[in-house]
């Protein structure tokens, strides 16, 4: 079945298309300049919220699931609200920026996949690469923007939809009536998700306001949003050996009986633009609190079935506050050369303090464990992480000749973490341990790149680019509940990137082929320490290579074809992994765990504005393995998700099932189990009733 999946994806390249991805479609991610995806030197991909709402998007899994190269299974250590994804073959839950409307969501901690809100999206913007100068240090591989509708604008669309596992889900954005100058629109939606597992679910909402007014000679705007995210969390799967075991049922959960996962997100973001004599400046500041309850817990891995204490407890309390103020003048030299420059700033402060215990449950997952209430205290660890991350930072267009675009930016990033932490043993007072670690670092970053339209004719064209990305990223903090004061070194990357992209057939085919190479260092990995407690640590080098093909093509007014392949090879360069008190191992030249050479992925949608419409969506995902050492292979697996339903007037029907094949490989490692494995969740029905206001 693999092998026949594979080749019909493969055999789709001759043909392949996605109509709604034109190279000429305005971006504003790679750089601070709203800029033709054609001209920019860099690899860029577009998702409109029409194709969104189509296939029936609202995970970042299936929102992606037509972007070459690009991974992003759900769920994980965050949650089913969450996901993990991967570019470039690194699955790393920091390694990559989250944006939504301008703002690094998340801020100088980690992404906030749980508080993204897939409604009333307008398009979705996906560069691979490091992030841009003017969003300082902050990824490696990519970057996701998640646009919604300005102010005054909405998709103006009601959804009502009912699951299989009793979930259903209620949505709708509107623009509302102008009050003079000022314009402003409203989203609000609910869902309560049911799964395989029938403890674990997730129950969110979302609400959002954005306004715009003319104040003074410039434009001044508004956005609030607030994020309810209410998750019971799955357990992970224990890989013994060179497999995951068998002991444990596929859909058991061994969590504490109270096991939850709750954030409350509160956001808002205010910004001003003014035309000046020097150009226009705009600034934007952003403030976000988040106060989230964590409890949760993990089977060790000797998976012990005598009674005595098998598994972890921690009962975490969290609270993040998120500060994100950019300042930047843009300026045209000449008809063809911009400069922006800017400053700006990340400020984060995080305190947690965690509960941990451990309990003995049966493997058979037939008795829920108690609740941490009734599980002995062994000890409270606590951290307060601040970090600021500042800089400075200078973006040069220039477009020497029509064809030849050059673009270059340069960032000297001021970097500083203060972290406490402690620890306080709940038999013996004598073991407590306080520590107090600080990091700081000024160092440059920067991008060259240029783009060259080689050939066009009509709507048809190709362009040759090219890009040297220098990044550099302080370490994560995963907030785990184990005692970690060291502050980690700070990840560094060189990146190089060719590609061609362009399109054919008057404009109707559109195709983007890209290599890149990444050499990295002290990557974050998730380890255990000599008593088999998890830890992170920096793993000392890291190359990442590939080749990747995305391409699209509009049959028909309604009817397009997408299909994409990616070759990766992602290895440690230089590691040798100490785990859990054994031997160390020299795990140079091997792959990277959960780092398929081989993703591809094909889709046909049929769109018209009335009647029948619908869409099928195939991934596949080659073979991995499972851990540093590479002696735990997994299988390839391949996915299908289709969407069917009938337009008729403003009113709209739809079918909606993903995962169709029920395949449930481990899809993402655990930072806080011991060598522990989320699977893909199960097969999902959704129908779904939706109106046009």
């Amino acid at each position: 079945m693999r092998r026949w999946t594979f080749a019909a994806l493969c055999a789709l390249f001759a043909t392949a298309a996605h109509a709604q991805n034109n190279i000429e479609t305005v971006q504003v991610t790679a750089t601070r300049l709203p800029e033709s995806v054609g001209d920019v030197p860099a690899d860029v991909s577009i998702i409109t919220g029409e194709e969104l709402r189509e296939r029936q998007a609202h995970d970042l899994s299936t929102a992606l699931a037509l972007t070459a190269g690009v991974e992003a299974p759900a769920g994980g250590d965050a949650g089913p609200s969450s996901a993990v994804p991967s570019f470039w073959g690194l699955h790393e839950f920091d390694a990559f920026l989250l944006v939504v409307d301008g703002v690094p969501w998340g801020g100088a901690f980690n992404p906030a996949i749980p508080a993204l809100d897939f409604n009333d999206v307008q398009r979705i913007e996906v560069l691979k690469g490091s992030a841009p100068v003017a969003f300082g240090a902050t990824s490696f591989v990519g970057v996701i923007h998640m646009l919604h509708y300005p102010a005054g604008q909405a998709a103006n669309q009601l959804d009502l939809a009912y699951g299989n596992y009793d979930s259903w889900r209620a949505a709708g954005s509107i623009a509302l009536p102008n009050w003079g100058d000022w314009r402003h629109s409203f989203a609000a939606d609910w869902e309560q998700r049911g799964f395989a597992d029938d403890r674990e679910s997730l129950d969110e909402g979302h609400l959002l306001y954005r306004a715009e007014t003319q104040l003074g000679p410039g434009t001044f705007r508004l956005d609030a949003d607030i994020s309810l995210v209410h998750d019971v969390p799955p357990s992970p799967t224990v890989r013994e050996g060179a497999r995951l075991t068998d002991l444990t049922p596929i859909n058991a959960n061994y969590n504490p009986a109270n096991a939850k996962m709750d954030e409350n997100r509160y956001h808002v973001s205010l910004g001003y633009l003014l035309p000046t004599a020097w150009g226009e400046w705009s600034t934007l500041v952003s403030y976000a609190h988040s106060d989230i309850r964590d409890v949760r817990g993990f089977l060790r891995d000797d998976l012990t079935d005598s009674g005595d204490p098998n598994a972890d407890s921690a009962d975490k309390h969290r609270t993040i506050q998120d500060v994100y103020v950019d300042t930047h003048l843009t300026r045209t030299l000449a008809e063809n050369a911009e400069l922006v420059i800017g400053a700006d700033l990340m400020y984060g402060l995080g305190r947690q303090s965690s509960a941990n215990g451990e309990y003995f449950v049966p493997l058979s997952g037939r008795v829920i464990p108690p609740p941490t209430t009734l599980i002995h205290v062994d000890e409270t660890n606590t951290i307060r992480d601040k970090r600021v991350f500042g800089g400075q930072y200078a973006e040069f267009d220039w477009r020497p000749m029509p064809d030849l675009d050059i673009l270059a930016g340069l960032r000297l990033n001021e970097t500083f973490e203060d972290k406490n932490s402690g620890h306080l043993d709940g038999f013996d007072p004598a073991d407590n341990e306080f520590a107090h670690e600080e990091r700081s670092t000024t160092r440059l970053s920067g991008v060259i790149g240029a783009s060259y339209r080689a050939w066009k004719e009509g709507a048809d064209e190709a362009v040759i680019y090219a890009d040297y990305r220098n990044a550099f990223k302080p370490a994560a903090i995963d907030f785990g509940f184990e005692f970690e004061p060291d502050v980690l070194e700070p990840e560094t990357a060189d990146s190089y990137e060719v590609g061609i992209k362009g399109a054919l057939a008057g404009g109707r085919f559109t195709y983007n082929a890209e290599a890149f190479l990444l050499n990295f260092s002290n990557l974050v990995v998730a380890t255990t320490n000599e008593n088999g407690a998890p830890e992170l640590r920096n793993a000392g080098g890291e190359r990442l290579k590939g080749f990747e093909l995305e391409t699209r093509y509009l049959l028909a007014p309604d009817l397009s074809l997408a299909a994409n392949i990616s070759w990766h090879d992602a290895r440690f360069t230089n590691f040798v992994l100490s785990e859990g008190g054994n031997d160390p191992v020299d795990v140079s030249g091997n792959q990277l765990t959960l780092a398929p050479h081989i993703l591809a992925s094909a889709g046909l949608l049929y769109t018209p504005p009335q009647g029948f419409h619908g869409s099928a969506v195939v991934n596949f995902v080659g073979r991995r393995f499972l851990d540093e050492e590479n002696e735990a292979p997994t299988s390839s697996y391949a996915t299908l998700d289709i969407t069917a339903g009938y337009r008729f007037g403003r009113y709209d029907m739809a079918f909606a099932g993903s995962n169709l094949t029920n395949e449930r490989p481990p899809v993402t490692q655990s930072e806080f189990g011991s060598s522990s494995f989320y699977l893909l969740p199960a097969r999902t029905y959704w129908l779904q009733l939706s109106a046009a206001l």
